[in-house]
């Protein structure tokens, strides 16, 4: 297999082609011009001598007397030594002949080729072998209308040199030919290189090499156009590993995002979509294999797909200020999604599906919230007034019911902190639970801390709480949460419980992550009906009574809410025999 001819090879062996076609072209026309030129004058030698005999002839009167004998005289005087004369009729009969003895006997020379050509043109000529002496001539013929003159050089080494052309043109053309070469051989050798260089860049290109953006081009035309081409390939490939950054990092944002997106073509091809859209397309759809295409056949996102084949159906190239968007809300199996649409410039358009549930049942929490925080500061408020009321509109009320007042008031003032102190921890849980600082805690402890508070009530209530675990269990969490979660859990079976009770708190289980916990009295329980809502805010089984032991209800939502903080859960049970039982988890020391 043949190698691949370089470029500059095949540039220098074109322009060497054209070059050298030129100077064929130049060799042989300067051949022809230089031989027509010989010749010519070889023909005006003859003609001159023509001339001269035809003169002769005519001063002698030769023709008249038909004596062509003379001319004898003649061409022993003429400059050029064995010219050949020959002078023949209007009807090809030889006349005389200075090489033959006896012309007379010559055949006739109508129909040779000089004498033929002379009666058509000024003259004519031929090189021949001579059919009467057997020589090679070169034939001059003119008619002068009654006779022919035919003169002949001998055709030999002399008039063949004389006829060829000069060889020192040939050495001109070499010497020129062979600079030209030189000249090209350069030439091709700088035009070339930065193609070469050039090429090679390609090819690095093609197969993905590295290659040196530094190139020593030319300082000409092709040399600037070379170092421009690689500057902006280096320019775009940095754009290009720029923009393949950032797609990742647009690509690994999409999928840690926590809202469905999904970019769909013109055409509602998909275009790009995270797991989240799928995941959300199934929960709202009821299915449970769904592509990002069958969004546009789900019936509950129809205002967004109208939206979107309205905005495509507009014929429109206005560049948009603001995207043309549309947003709705949809709840469905108890989750709530808020579906928000982009339309670009080109059609395309983007798709938003966002899990709005814990904000939208916080919403509604906090609406809920406000309804029973209103309700429930009324009633100690209204107390507090009533009792200040009747104090200021009877001062003459006697010292011992004055007092009763007063106390029952300070009772009612003492609630109302004790709801906004819950209040404000449940907030603090809710909106700041990322600011809360954890340590290593000792639950011993904590347990310890919190029966020192009720040691004057467990004591009325005559009841005994056991504590079944090791003295050196420790927990990962937020100081005064945790105590809240036990504070809150031993202040419900205390109060709630009954006297001559035993409350029990033991670990029934760990593993690597957590401890869990069981706290469990042996009072009289809480009904079924009521145990799947004890955690909710303001809940209660007996409000009056929960009010008459200075209960905010806001207890056992403060333990479930701080549990969550510390990635743990609470569950409740009635014990068979007899009770509660509070069943909860909390993280261990890492």
């Amino acid at each position: 297999m043949f190698k691949e001819i370089s470029f500059r090879r095949r540039l220098f062996v074109y322009i060497f082609s054209v070059f050298l076609a030129f100077t064929l072209i130049i060799i042989v026309f300067q051949f022809s011009r230089e031989k027509k030129y010989r010749v010519n004058q070889l023909d005006n030698t003859l003609k001159n001598i023509t001339q001269t005999i035809q003169n002769f002839i005519s001063y002698n009167s030769l023709s008249q007397n038909n004596d062509f004998l003379l001319v004898d005289s003649l061409s022993k005087i003429l400059p050029q030594p064995d010219i050949r004369i020959t002078i023949i009729n209007s009807h090809g009969l030889v006349l005389y002949d200075n090489f033959v003895d006896d012309f007379t006997l010559m055949k006739n020379h109508f129909y040779r080729p000089e004498v033929q050509e002379s009666l058509y043109e000024n003259f004519g000529t031929s090189i021949r072998k001579s059919a009467t002496t057997g020589k090679e001539y070169y034939y001059y013929s003119r008619y002068f209308g009654e006779y022919f003159i035919r003169v002949a050089v001998v055709y030999n080494i002399e008039v063949k040199d004389f006829l060829r052309a000069e060889h020192m043109f040939l050495l001109f053309i070499a010497i020129i030919f062979l600079s030209i070469w030189i000249i090209l051989d350069f030439i091709t050798r700088k035009f070339a290189e930065s193609i070469t260089k050039l090429k090679d860049f390609v090819i690095k290109v093609r197969r993905d090499e590295d290659f040196d953006t530094n190139q020593d081009f030319p300082k000409d035309e092709l040399g600037i156009i070379g170092n421009e081409i690689i500057h902006m390939y280096d320019n775009l490939i940095k754009t290009k590993d720029s923009l393949a950054l950032e797609k990742e990092k647009l690509f690994n944002h999409l999928y840690v995002l926590n809202e469905g997106v999904a970019f769909f073509s013109n055409k509602k091809t998909k275009i790009l979509t995270n797991n989240h859209f799928i995941q959300y397309l199934n929960i709202i759809s009821n299915k449970l294999s769904v592509s990002a295409e069958d969004f546009f056949t789900i019936p509950e996102f129809n205002p967004i797909i109208d939206f979107i084949d309205k905005s495509i159906k507009e014929n429109t190239l206005d560049i948009f200020d603001n995207l043309p968007g549309k947003e709705i809300s949809i709840n469905k199996s108890g989750k709530y999604f808020k579906i928000q649409c982009s339309i670009f410039n080109d059609k395309s358009f983007e798709i938003m599906i966002t899990n709005i549930t814990k904000l939208e049942k916080s919403r509604i929490i906090k609406q809920q919230m406000t309804s029973n925080i209103s309700h429930e500061l009324k009633t100690p408020i209204t107390s507090i007034k009533g009792y200040l009321e009747t104090i200021i509109n009877e001062p003459d009320m006697e010292a011992g019911q004055q007092r009763h007042f007063i106390e029952r008031a300070d009772a009612q003032a003492n609630r109302l902190t004790d709801l906004l102190n819950d209040i404000v921890i449940l907030s603090k849980i809710e909106e700041t639970g990322d600011f809360f600082a954890f340590s290593d805690l000792n639950v011993n402890e904590i347990i310890d801390d919190v029966l020192d508070d009720f040691q004057n009530i467990l004591s009325e209530k005559n009841m005994k709480v056991e504590l079944l675990m090791d003295e050196d269990i420790m927990v990962n969490g937020n100081l005064s949460l945790v105590l809240s979660i036990f504070r809150n859990l031993l202040e419900n079976s205390i109060n709630y419980a009954g006297t001559n009770c035993k409350i029990k708190i033991q670990i029934y289980r760990e593993d690597d992550r957590f401890y869990y916990f069981s706290l469990s009295d042996n009072g009289i329980g809480i009904p079924d009906k009521h145990l799947s809502r004890i955690f909710e805010r303001f809940y209660r089984i007996d409000s009056d009574r929960s009010r008459k032991l200075g209960g905010t209800g806001l207890g056992l939502a403060i333990v479930k809410n701080a549990l969550a903080l510390h990635k743990g859960e609470i569950s409740v049970k009635n014990k068979e025999e007899g009770g509660i039982e509070f069943l909860f988890s909390l993280p261990k020391v890492e």
